[in-house]
């Protein structure tokens, strides 16, 4: 027990130093008004330098479960099988090289703003809900796998306790310093990973029971039979291009000083996910190679069950560790899980604030206002977050599921809303509604949705899903602007005005050039043949009360004189 007393309190400091770090943050916001500014918590007044940016970015994937995961998969079926850290890796690059030059260069705010932008605001909406749900049911799972690590090493600790105080250290850092705390904290995060988990693999590889790696090789490695290769194929493409179109990810490319440190720290934050998945890919091994009947597990209770593999990491450094390195690794893992749930939390609650409530239901909502309703949803996200951890038992397939919406839902339209001149409202609504349908026709096993689809053994079913989707963006945007723009079609039937009957919309984006253009807002007209990549923004104009024409009459009054 004494053991047990001194491991809490290592914990206990480690959340204050948390906190701490987190508050010292929070103070660091520079925003001259005295009005606040929900650009300076979101983004942290787009101030973020590269290497606080890469250490943030590279956080925000390296999470409880992307370490427990990767530990797990290694230990259960093998390397091969543990695509992760390949599948996160290639997508941080493949982000910054298409879509962070683009997206920092236009200056906005959220990852949702492009969409509203061009397919209108009640369509931003809309997309909000995947996005939504992915990040508070992944915040849930990472919490969820926190309050299991913690009540496997403190037995005297419940999972339930464990997860509300973690989820309200996050929530109270958060909630006061916006993403400077978000950013910082990860900064200590990531360093106690590293140290954490690196330290304690020396400590597990010399224990008695455990075998040669190297040459326990065969059993780690694992394989592969020919039938598999499809959906590996199919899950890899799901990591790479489904890990893109998050608000976390595009929260710190928005936040970089410019766009090309934008793509800098993404490619960086490729190479940090590889390095820290080095420590829980050696733990799964050890896993693998140890005689668990030499240890002081409990071998009654099988190591290989899947209550038991899920919980691999924490088991190997409670058994094969010193306690105080178990310790050690208990903070490594914590850590971890705050730099993931932190960012989702702010996330969501950015999302909702700007691109809902602003811009959906309340357009003449102050600064004041927007991040008022921006600090309410934090709380509720993490709330909402903890709550599902501690009730719900299949979160995993839940997030999973959210996953494979964003991939067949989110990634083809924002491809289409960067890159492609001619999509519109709706294409975009007639694939976000053709995507999810065949998303639920495809079925999902794990929550008992029956599969009413097949595509065959050799077809990679969620990718098709996806293709499905982009192609049906394509093909009803093209129709559509064929049949409006030529009259085939009375321009009256356009009742999403977005291609004949276009309306001017006010879409407050902020582009960090002078502090004159900051404090202007800007008129957006729905773009129907740039692409985001060749027109950016409109020209600030000075909003007055006065009408056009009197205007015209005071500046030639003033010119004549």
């Amino acid at each position: 027990m004494v053991v047990h007393i001194g491991g809490l309190v290592a914990v206990v400091c480690f959340y204050i130093l948390i906190l701490m770090v987190g508050i010292w943050a929070g103070r660091k916001q520079k925003s001259s008004e005295k009005s606040p500014d929900t650009e300076e918590i979101m983004l942290a007044g787009r101030n973020i330098g590269l290497l606080v940016g890469i250490f943030t970015m590279t956080a925000t994937w390296v999470g409880g479960a992307y370490i427990n995961g990767t530990a797990e998969q290694v230990f259960s079926t093998g390397l091969v099988a543990c695509q992760a850290p390949l599948g996160y890796a290639i997508s941080l690059v493949v982000g910054g090289l298409l879509f962070a030059r683009p997206m920092r260069n236009a200056g906005y705010v959220t990852m949702l703003d492009p969409f509203q932008r061009k397919y209108g605001q009640r369509m931003g909406g809309l997309l909000f809900i995947p996005a939504l749900l992915g990040e508070v049911f992944w915040s849930a799972a990472i919490l969820s796998a926190l309050g299991a690590t913690i009540s496997v090493i403190f037995t005297d600790v419940s999972m339930t306790a464990s997860i509300i105080i973690s989820a309200a250290v996050v929530i109270v850092y958060t909630l006061f310093g916006g993403l400077y705390s978000v950013a910082y904290t990860d900064v200590v995060q990531l360093g106690f990973i590293f140290i954490g988990l690196w330290i304690a693999v020396p400590f597990a590889i010399r224990h008695e029971g455990v075998g040669n790696i190297i040459s326990t090789w065969p059993e780690w490695r694992g394989h592969m039979d020919k039938s598999q290769i499809v959906e590996w194929m199919d899950s890899m493409l799901l990591l790479i291009f489904g890990g893109i179109p998050w608000q976390v990810y595009f929260q710190r490319v928005l936040s970089a000083k410019s766009a090309k440190k934008a793509m800098y720290l993404s490619f960086c934050a490729a190479v940090g996910c590889i390095l820290l998945a080095m420590p829980p890919v050696l733990i799964g091994a050890i896993a693998k190679s140890t005689n668990w009947s030499m240890t002081d597990y409990d071998i009654k209770k099988d190591i290989t069950s899947p209550e038991a593999t899920k919980l691999i990491l924490p088991l190997v450094l409670l058994h094969l560790c010193p306690k105080f390195i178990a310790f050690m690794g208990l903070g490594a893992v914590s850590a971890a899980v705050m730099s993931s749930a932190d960012s989702s939390v702010l996330s969501a609650s950015s999302m909702f604030a700007r691109n809902v409530w602003k811009l959906v239901f309340r357009n003449q909502a102050s600064e004041r206002e927007v991040l008022l309703v921006m600090r309410l949803g934090i709380f509720l996200v993490g709330a909402c977050a903890a709550g599902i951890g501690i009730l719900v038992s299949s979160i995993y397939v839940l997030w999973y599921l959210c996953s494979d919406l964003v991939y067949v839902i989110l990634f083809p339209q924002l491809l289409c809303v960067v890159y492609v001149p001619h999509t519109n409202t709706y294409g975009s609504l007639s694939a976000y509604i053709i995507g999810f349908v065949f998303r639920i026709l495809i079925g999902e096993p794990s929550l008992s949705i029956p599969t009413l689809i097949h595509f065959g053994p050799y077809v990679p079913a969620k990718t098709l899903c996806m293709l499905i989707s982009l192609t049906t963006t394509l093909i009803v945007s093209l129709i559509t602007k064929i049949l409006f723009e030529n009259r085939i079609i009375s321009p009256q039937l356009d009742i999403l005005h977005c291609l004949v009957n276009i309306p001017n919309e006010i879409l407050p984006l902020k582009e960090s050039t002078t502090i004159d253009e900051l404090q202007q807002p800007y008129r957006i007209t729905k773009p129907t043949s740039t692409t985001i990549g060749q027109q950016y923004l409109s020209e600030p104009i000075m909003m007055i009360n006065s009408s056009y024409s009197q205007s015209q009459d005071t500046l030639n009054t003033y010119t004549n004189s």
